[in-house]
């Protein structure tokens, strides 16, 4: 989903895609390619009796998936945690064994804003939405603007 910020679009991403945060996943090729910047959100996804997640202070934890001093410990099953400074996070798999076996994402956070051109940034959907027309955007802009016209006359 999609929500608006002085003309720049927020991303929620879905780590892990439709599969959420397991090993089945591939996080490392879900994440590669992606942009992640202030202001964006990501979800992680799990069950929770069998998972949890530890955001990590440096690539030596993240790299060890050594989980004994984190940021913080996430186990409720689904986390929303939104990336509200620039820089690089690191979020590990709880379980170690599940951790050395690549259940693990580094995020690089780039500054908010899009630099790039304008395109459509829907990370929850296992396959990119098409871009309406033209002519859909447009049709769609005059429905709600009727539906506001209306809205006021009705209150008038």
């Amino acid at each position: 989903t999609l929500g608006g910020k002085l003309g720049a679009a927020q991303v929620h991403h879905v780590v892990g895609g439709d599969r959420g945060w397991d090993l089945s996943s591939d996080v490392a090729s879900w994440s590669s390619g992606r942009s992640f910047r202030v202001g964006d959100k990501i979800w992680f996804a799990y069950a929770a009796a069998q998972e949890s997640i530890a955001e990590v202070n440096s690539p030596e934890e993240y790299e060890s998936c050594d989980v004994s001093n984190p940021i913080r410990m996430y186990t409720d099953g689904i986390d929303g945690i939104p990336l509200d400074g620039e820089g690089i996070r690191y979020f590990v798999s709880g379980k170690e064994e599940s951790c050395k076996n690549g259940l693990k994402l580094h995020v690089e956070v780039m500054p908010f804003g899009n630099p790039e051109p304008e395109k459509p940034r829907v990370a929850v959907a296992a396959a990119a939405p098409t871009t309406p027309s033209g002519s859909a955007r447009l049709y769609g802009s005059s429905v709600l603007l009727l539906v506001g016209l209306w809205l006021c006359h009705m209150a008038i």
